[in-house]
């Protein structure tokens, strides 16, 4: 397809949202990518995924996250065989540095699936003990100035926040104990906002400097980061990652620093970016404005992937 292989093109793994085994089963199970990719984790786990995913409570187990890690790896695999794309850059917004890093040549499949359960595992053990009162809360139509005086009057009071994610110009991650996220929501609804939800355990804060270390030290450092075959756009500046040194950093400052996908569409566009393939399940980064306005945005999920293409059509864009 030639504009699938055109310049100025861009793949993105979005961020992970909630989700269950029913979510995505039927993908890991059927397409063929996905059943290598599986076997291949099953092997560097030691254990059965796909077993252990489909019994797993909660929304974000260690399973879980390896079977979202490994469908957007197989959904890319799949999109560079159904439609030929051949992107110039690579990006992933928080979780989606994970399997950005494996797309890239950065870090190798299995490395990266021992390092997605690894770090699952790393985040249970420090907020089981430490922050245990701290959320992540996101929301919308929320106008930048008045966030700042409403975030201010908390400052005032003594009590802790910080921004944790910057999605779009009026959509937020505020990360704060939670004995004020009453307060918070209050607020939000006050400046004719929209809340969405509360994360637990919460994401990308200063704070978690000690996390950081511990990740370091358990799991990342000991890894080896290859130089990127593909230049990786990081998602807290917006710079170009061109060494493993860089990627290796990159997912480590993700636990410290705060997302900022503004930064990073901005980035984009300016390196003559004009279309994004979004690998993965994505409920967010390829549907807010600062992405639609900027990129024509094809989206390529699991649904599209189970369900072929009739002769002389392409994949679904969002609008």
């Amino acid at each position: 397809m030639d504009e699938a292989t055109g310049p100025g093109s861009a793949i993105v793994f979005p961020g992970m949202s909630p989700c269950r085994f029913a979510d995505f089963g039927k993908f890991l199970l059927l397409n063929p990518f996905a059943r290598r990719l599986t076997a291949e984790a099953g092997d560097r786990l030691g254990y059965p995924l796909i077993d252990r995913f489909r019994d797993a409570e909660g929304d974000y187990s260690e399973y879980a996250q390896v079977g979202f890690m490994l469908t957007c790896v197989a959904l890319a695999e799949w999109a560079e065989q159904e439609y030929g794309i051949s992107p110039d850059y690579c990006t992933g917004p928080s979780f989606g540095e994970k399997p950005a890093s494996v797309y890239a040549g950065s870090l190798t499949f299995p490395d990266a699936v021992w390092m997605t359960a690894e770090l699952a595992r790393c985040l249970t053990e420090f907020f089981a003990t430490e922050y245990t009162d701290v959320v992540t809360h996101s929301f919308v139509r929320t106008p930048e100035d008045k966030l700042e005086e409403a975030l201010a009057e908390l400052a005032a009071r003594g009590e802790w926040h910080d921004i944790s994610c910057y999605i779009d110009h009026d959509f937020y991650m505020v990360s704060l104990r939670e004995r004020n996220l009453d307060w918070l929501k209050d607020a939000v609804r006050a400046m004719g906002g929209l809340s969405l939800y509360t994360m637990r355990p919460p994401l990308h804060s200063r704070a978690f400097g000690a996390l950081r270390r511990k990740v370091e030290d358990e799991v990342i450092g000991d890894l080896r980061f290859h130089d990127p075959l593909l230049p990786i756009i990081a998602d807290q500046d917006g710079s170009i990652l061109r060494s493993g040194e860089q990627v290796r950093t990159m997912l480590l400052d993700s636990i410290v620093k705060p997302l900022n996908w503004l930064q990073v569409v901005s980035s984009l566009e300016q390196l003559g970016v004009r279309k994004l393939w979004v690998a993965g399940p994505d409920t967010l980064f390829g549907r807010v404005r600062a992405t639609t306005s900027r990129f024509e945005v094809v989206t390529v999920n699991p649904r599209l992937a189970l369900h072929p293409r009739r002769r002389g059509t392409g994949p679904s864009h969002v609008s």
